[in-house]
Parts: C-alpha cells; structure tokens; sequence
C-alpha cells in the first residue's frame, strides 16, 4: 500500500513538474539562499555589535578574565542571531534578492 501512494505522489510530483511548478531541487536550493542569506546578515550584524560592548566590564566579583572576554563574543553573537530572527534590519533580503538575481543571470546564458 506504501509503495503505491509513492509511486502516486511521484506521478503527481512529475505532473507538476511539466507544468512548470517548481520543482523540489529548486525549492531545495531557494532555502539555501535564504539560509546563507540570514547568515551574512548574523554575522553583520554581530560585527556591528562588538564595539558597543568592548569597553563593558562586568562588576566585580564576577569580572575579568578570558571565560569573561569569551562569553561576551557568545552574547553578542546571540544578539545577531535574535535580531536576524525576527526580521533583522533588511539585509537578508537584499543579499536574496540579489542571489536570486545572479541565479536567474547565469541560468539565462546557459
């Protein structure tokens, strides 16, 4: 019974396919984008933040040290990542846009 909604889903998927739907590789691929995407936008971020928080010292008893130095590049790469979570400021969303861009280019000259 298994082998049989499969063999339908994969005459379905093809159907789909011949009529322009996109496919799964290219869907596949657009999730990649997004995700590298997001990711340049973290790691800008999160080398924007670093000045606001490199003269920050934590008060005694708690300051000082490398565990201290160490723990606030991880604060501060956890900020980027709940900024860029949440919307971010717009830069995952020029770099896609951009990306799809160079893709539809290069598949245009092919």
């Amino acid at each position: 019974m298994a082998d049989m909604n499969f063999a339908a889903e994969a005459r379905n998927a093809l159907d789909r396919s011949r009529q322009g739907a996109p496919s799964v590789a290219q869907k596949m691929t657009l999730e990649k984008a997004r995700k590298t995407a997001q990711d340049f936008e973290t790691f800008f971020l999160a080398e924007s933040l670093k000045p606001m928080f490199e003269n920050l010292d934590a008060e005694e008893p708690f300051g000082g040290g490398h565990a201290e130095q160490m723990w606030k590049s991880m604060q501060v790469d956890e900020y980027a990542k709940a900024i860029s979570k949440r919307g971010g400021v717009g830069i995952a969303d020029a770099v896609l846009e951009q990306m799809v861009r160079m893709q539809e280019n290069s598949h245009g000259r092919q």
